[in-house]
């Protein structure tokens, strides 16, 4: 174990400096630069993952994403409908290739995706599972009675007041029984969504923190994380020092959202962290396939299937 933490150390350095590297390019926004010299950066930055791969005896996951490609994928609050999802899927030229998949949540009571799982796997379509919890919409959570909290659960279950460590954990069991029943499989990854956060209130962070030390407890799922550009980085090392006491040795998933300069053809790691996944760089746009239009936000995944592509199960 403690070999494997001082190994985690020399890898975090290393992802360090490739995050810097990434955002060093980022900051060259405002002033010429040329053509593809911030790719040329993630390429470096690659290549410092595949360094850290070499300490750890790993694959290089990181460099295996800017080799091999990402892929497009897109999320709605509402699920479409099976033959819009068949039209987006086959037009030819359609560049998405997975979706966010809502389950039933606390901050997300819309139940249209349920058991939609095998007709859009059938399709080809890679899923991300998002379980959208608690948010603090700029609010400081207030420590409320046992009494006072039981009344606003009759009122809603999506409060800034339910934000704790119990809520988390709470959640943590209800994301299993969701997934089980919308027939994920065993290692799936789940992404709790706690969106952008000016500041941090502890009791998020015991928020998640529970969340995510719940769900590496069940071991039926793996969790991941939805969060902002804004607060990515404190949100990732607190969830990997978490994966780090439950002896798991992947790196969780983060699916991050903000950031400048996003368009299809980017990695991930361009919204300027080694560590996101996922990068979701357009927010409520409206986007035609097959002459059929959505609102969606639009993704960019080094996965296929980001809940369900390449999970290791321990």
């Amino acid at each position: 174990m403690h070999r494997w933490l001082g190994r985690r150390v020399v890898v975090r350095s290393l992802l360090g400096l490739s995050a810097a590297l990434i955002a060093a390019a980022a900051a060259c926004g405002g002033a010429p630069t040329e053509p593809g010299a911030e790719s040329a950066v993630a390429n470096v930055a690659a290549k410092v993952a595949q360094a850290a791969a070499a300490v750890t005896g790993q694959d290089a996951k990181l460099a295996d994403a800017y080799e091999k490609g990402h892929y497009v994928g897109f999320d709605t609050h509402t699920y479409p409908g099976t033959s819009v999802m068949k039209a987006w899927k086959e037009a030819p030229g359609s560049p998405y290739q997975w979706v966010g998949y809502y389950l039933p949540s606390p901050c997300h009571a819309n139940t249209s995706w349920v058991g939609k799982r095998d007709t859009l796997i059938a399709m080809g379509w890679g899923l991300a599972a998002v379980y959208v919890g608690q948010q603090t919409w700029g609010k400081a959570p207030r420590t409320l009675s046992a009494s006072a909290l039981a009344a606003l659960r009759k009122k809603t279950n999506c409060a800034t007041d339910f934000i704790s460590a119990d809520e988390g954990t709470r959640e943590a069991d209800d994301a299993v029984s969701r997934a089980t029943a919308e027939g994920f499989p065993k290692g799936s990854v789940i992404f709790l969504d706690i969106e952008r956060m000016e500041t941090i209130p502890p009791a998020m962070r015991d928020y998640y923190n529970a969340w995510t030390t719940r769900m590496l407890a069940t071991g039926q799922y793996v969790p991941g994380i939805y969060a902002h550009q804004h607060n990515a980085q404190t949100v990732f090392d607190d969830v990997t020092a978490l994966f780090e006491n439950a002896g798991r040795t992947e790196m969780p998933r983060f699916w991050v959202a903000g950031g400048k300069g996003f368009d299809e053809g980017r990695a991930p790691q361009d919204v300027g962290y080694a560590f996101a996944g996922v990068w979701q760089g357009v927010i409520d746009v409206a986007r035609s396939v097959a002459t059929i239009k959505l609102p969606v936000d639009v993704n960019v995944a080094k996965w296929a299937s980001p809940s369900e592509s390449g999970v290791n199960v321990q």
